[in-house]
């Protein structure tokens, strides 16, 4: 979900334009593979350096194809550490339903590999 500095950079033509050609881009390299992994497609164009408050307005970090990456979820949430597990985490995940009411997830974002 993008912090609210952010909203309006990925709701912008700007940015579709740019997450669309970077995944074609991709596609014709490599079938979309993820950049990280090598095997499994890629599912999120993802910022190498994070968007920021600072840097939102910044289309060196926010629209340059140097900065971003195609990677599959389970690399997106490493990269993020939505994958961290604490003794007392039993693995499920809280997700949002389309009208942003959390439910409880049991699928397997996180694969240890």
């Amino acid at each position: 979900m993008a912090h609210e500095y952010a909203k309006g950079f990925y709701a912008s033509e700007s940015w579709h334009k740019c997450r669309l050609g970077y995944i074609s881009h991709r596609r014709s390299v490599d079938g979309g593979l993820c950049e990280e992994c090598h095997e499994n497609l890629g599912y999120i164009v993802h910022h190498r350096e994070h968007i920021t408050p600072r840097t939102v307005n910044d289309p060196s970090v926010t629209l340059s194809w140097d900065n971003l990456e195609y990677v599959c979820k389970e690399c997106h949430d490493r990269i993020h550490d939505y994958c961290g597990r604490s003794s007392s985490d039993d693995g499920r995940k809280i997700i949002f339903d389309a009208t942003g009411n959390p439910i409880v997830d049991n699928s397997p974002y996180c694969v240890d590999k």
